[in-house]
């Protein structure tokens, strides 16, 4: 079947509509080929997100191990990132928190965060501690009406940061008695490993130094800055500051890469969860819309090659998009981006027509915010530069 035009997903979002939703398989595999080792993320503790499965199809299907490579809210940054990378070639809106009047920070900060950063969307307190031309933006006319924004009034949202109504939203960072709107993501995503090797492979080593100094005097030195030590009569080691022959093993080494049987994506965007945002007429344009903004977003972020991270770079092998349909379901030609940037352009002027504040009104430009002072000072504490 041919992937699907506007009218048909405008007509899937419909309040009517039986459609399911659609849903994108993708069987992956690490460059070094099938059955290499992939690096999972890693959590707090030095632990991989473990889980059970069932694993196949009808009689056939048991429960099998399987490691998180990628969840849930890390994918959802990911297709983010890939929006943010085509927004002038899209035409999407985006608000700007510009670091540069902080004062001098270290090179590996940014100096520029973009909505398609922030850590909470639209409800990150990062745009909630800015200002906008020297007003707190919780009072600008913008900040309010996107502070304020839900899923039954999305429009201010649809007008800058149209994202947040397909990745969700909490709004939970305005004070108990102020608004805590939530809105459950649309498109979900993860990438799992099936049936590991093992769960708890740590990776061995020795930190070489080619002179083999000595690490069994002790030094004192500053945590903001290792190039002062000096010995002293009692302190740390000198392999605290970078010198002398380490050893990593047990549990000071770190986990490495899994082999498995399967490395599997299966990300899915639920028309029954984007009935939630309800915009009056011409809701199924608006949603629509949304649809075709995650379908561009995983085809450019994961339709070809892609590093997740050290030890986990990873392309699709087989690629199944499949139309889950109110008569059964149906498996689609897979878009490439160029395929779903006109789909997305195409619900774009739908939803314009529709009298949305999208397409030819979505500004041209950023949206460029500044810190106020206590953020700015918090930027400062935390990094400080002599």
């Amino acid at each position: 079947m041919s992937f699907p035009d506007p009218d048909q997903l405008i007509a899937a979002c419909a309040d009517d509509s039986s459609d399911g939703g659609l849903t994108v398989r993708t069987v992956l595999d690490p460059l070094a080929g099938e059955g290499a080792p992939v690096k999972p993320a890693t959590y707090l503790g030095g632990v991989f997100q473990a889980g059970r499965r069932w694993w196949g199809e009808g009689a056939d299907s048991r429960p099998v191990d399987i490691l998180v490579i990628d969840n849930e809210p890390s994918q959802a940054n990911r297709l983010e990132a890939a929006l943010g990378g085509m927004r002038a070639e899209l035409g999407l809106p985006e608000i700007v928190l510009d670091l540069s009047g902080v004062g001098p920070l270290p090179p590996h900060l940014p100096r520029r965060i973009s909505s398609f950063q922030f850590p909470h969307r639209n409800a990150d307190a990062y745009l909630r501690d800015s200002l906008l031309d020297g007003v707190p933006f919780l009072r600008s006319g913008v900040g309010q009406a996107i502070f304020g924004a839900t899923a039954d009034r999305p429009q201010a949202l649809l007008e800058w940061c149209p994202q947040a109504l397909l990745y969700g939203f909490w709004q939970s960072h305005l004070g108990k008695k102020r608004s805590q709107a939530k809105l459950a993501r649309s498109w979900t995503s993860e990438i799992i490993g099936v049936a590991p090797a093992a769960d708890d492979v740590r990776r061995l080593g020795l930190k070489g130094d080619p002179l083999n100094l000595s690490v069994t005097d002790p030094v004192s030195y500053d945590e903001a800055a290792h190039d002062s030590w000096t010995f002293s009569d009692k302190g740390k080691k000198l392999a605290d500051v970078g010198h002398g022959q380490v050893p990593v093993s047990g549990d000071d080494a770190a986990l490495s890469g899994v082999s498995f049987r399967e490395v599997v994506q299966q990300s899915t965007v639920s028309f029954a969860s984007l009935r939630r945002v309800r915009a009056g007429e011409g809701s199924a344009e608006a949603r629509a819309l949304l649809a075709s903004l995650g379908i561009v977003a995983h085809v450019a972020a994961f339709g070809r090659p892609f590093s997740l991270r050290s030890g986990a770079d990873l392309r699709p092998r087989r690629i199944e998009w499949l139309w889950l349909g109110r008569d059964g379901d149906r498996i689609l030609d897979p878009p490439d981006v160029a395929a779903a940037t006109a789909l997305f352009v195409g619900c774009v002027t739908r939803a314009e027509a529709a009298g949305f504040p999208v397409g030819g009104r979505w500004p041209g430009e950023p949206l460029v915010l500044t810190p106020a002072p206590n953020l700015s000072e918090a930027i400062r504490k935390s990094w400080p530069v002599d």
